[in-house]
């Protein structure tokens, strides 16, 4: 098999990995409108099967640092993609079943396992396999894949919902949008089992032939002798085998360094939009309750274009000018929603500004974190320190989640003063943090080994 061929049918193949995390996460968007009414959920009901999955995504984080270092990256994704599959088909147990509140919980925290476990692996497994020339693009395979989840899954739950009546979705339809998760994530299960493991992970596990092989497949002979040279150079010097202490000062601030900003991704308010886009659609833009799903394929539809951006420019501009780029984009737009909303002229221009911080999440924050945290920790630590700054993600994408709507309901938010645009003002708060943290923090790490990334830490 051809080099080119070998690295895209890793990427392809690890990245489904993401496309299950925009699935399952999406997948619930639109079937909570039909189930609420099949279970007659209360509010705090309907806010608990929601956002139940993050529960699972904490935990699915938190285990997947030392799941990783034991059975390695591969495995790691192959019991994600097992988790996916169950919860997929659980979700929508046919009615033959006692399917109850508490078993669709339990079923989404299931998958929520799943995506914790991908959501670490998955980008840490492609940074490892690939070249340091195009790992950047590589890597944002990882964060194109999420977007197509969420673009093909409301695709389909658009189309499944749009097929049946309101009396068919509400007694069956919203399982048939659970189970449509079923055909990526049993694909994706047996792909994995086609991959090779992680030279990485083999090389830290003694294994340097089965390693060296995989790298001459990657980069060729000379290069993977080298490449293989300064990963054992990277493992050897870090206490020569002693446990590492990550509460050492050094290696404290490198995982702090990755953990802000891997929290900051969800302080922007990105998933703010995402989960409750057609509300802010629907009360702040004036949109109609029946073009809720098309809203939502329209924000998938600018999150899907403007990764490819990214996906081809994070090599050739670099990490840290695409944040700062989608920073200010970012900020412009919010800008355009608040200010819009401030003054009551809602209109076209809030419109844009929606459109216009999604297109620059996606160049920037979205991909660029996944890419830096794959890369920026050090071989000894990176399963660990990757695994902490992601449960901190899914803990900060809980918190902006649930107080989204409590700020959006406060009094103060609605005062005349506000206006409904409070939150909009905090987050662009945030993103003035990310520029200054990228700035202070963040280095560039765009052509760079991994093992060369390291050096910028002693």
């Amino acid at each position: 098999m051809k080099k080119g061929v070998f690295l895209l049918l890793i990427a392809a193949v690890s990245a489904l990995g993401g496309l299950l995390f925009g699935y399952d996460t999406g997948v619930i968007n639109g079937a909570q409108f039909y189930l609420t009414e099949y279970f007659d959920l209360s509010d705090g009901l309907k806010g608990w099967v929601v956002g139940s999955a993050l529960l699972g995504c904490f935990v699915g984080a938190v285990v997947a640092g030392p799941l990783s270092i034991k059975i390695g990256r591969k495995w790691s994704l192959i019991i994600s993609a097992i988790f996916f599959t169950v919860s997929a088909y659980g979700s929508g147990l046919p009615e033959l079943f006692p399917q109850t509140v508490s078993m669709l919980v339990v079923f989404r925290i299931i998958g929520g396992l799943g995506i914790g476990v991908a959501s670490m692996n998955a980008p840490m497994y492609i940074a490892e396999i690939a070249p340091s020339n195009i790992r950047g693009r590589m890597v944002t395979y990882y964060q194109l894949a999420i977007v197509i989840g969420f673009f093909v899954v409301f695709l389909a739950t658009y189309f499944i919902g749009n097929d049946l009546s309101e009396a068919e979705n509400i007694e069956f339809g919203w399982r048939r949008m659970f189970w449509s998760e079923l055909i990526p994530s049993i694909l994706f299960l047996v792909l994995l089992f086609i991959v090779p493991k992680s030279p990485r992970w083999l090389a830290l596990k003694g294994k340097d032939a089965d390693a060296l092989a995989i790298l001459k497949k990657i980069n060729g002979d000379d290069i993977a002798s080298k490449e293989m040279t300064r990963i054992k150079a990277s493992l050897n010097e870090t206490n020569d085998g002693i446990k590492v202490n990550y509460f050492a000062k050094g290696i404290l601030a490198i995982v702090a360094i990755g953990t802000v900003l891997s929290v900051l991704q969800q302080f922007t308010g990105i998933n703010a939009v995402l989960y409750y886009g057609a509300d802010i659609f629907e009360k702040a833009l004036g949109f109609g309750k029946e073009d809720v799903l098309a809203q939502q394929i329209l924000l998938a539809f600018v999150n899907l274009v403007f990764t490819f951006v990214a996906m081809f420019t994070v090599d050739k501009f670099g990490r840290k000018p695409l944040l700062y780029i989608g920073s200010a984009g970012m900020i412009i737009g919010f800008l355009l929603l608040a200010i819009t909303l401030q003054t009551d002229s809602v209109g076209l221009l809030s419109l844009i500004g929606v459109l216009l911080f999604i297109a620059s999440f996606a160049l920037s924050m979205g991909p660029v974190v996944w890419v830096l945290l794959s890369e920026m920790f050090p071989n000894k630590i990176r399963s660990v320190a990757m695994s902490i700054a992601v449960a901190a993600q899914w803990a900060a994408n809980y918190v902006v989640s649930q107080s989204f709507p409590v700020v959006m309901g406060s009094e103060v938010n609605n005062s005349a003063a506000w206006n409904g645009s409070l939150p909009y003002y905090i987050f662009i708060a945030f993103i003035l943090i990310i520029v200054f943290v990228t700035y202070k923090f963040i280095p560039e790490t765009k052509g760079k080994t991994l093992e060369e990334i390291e050096g910028f830490w002693k």
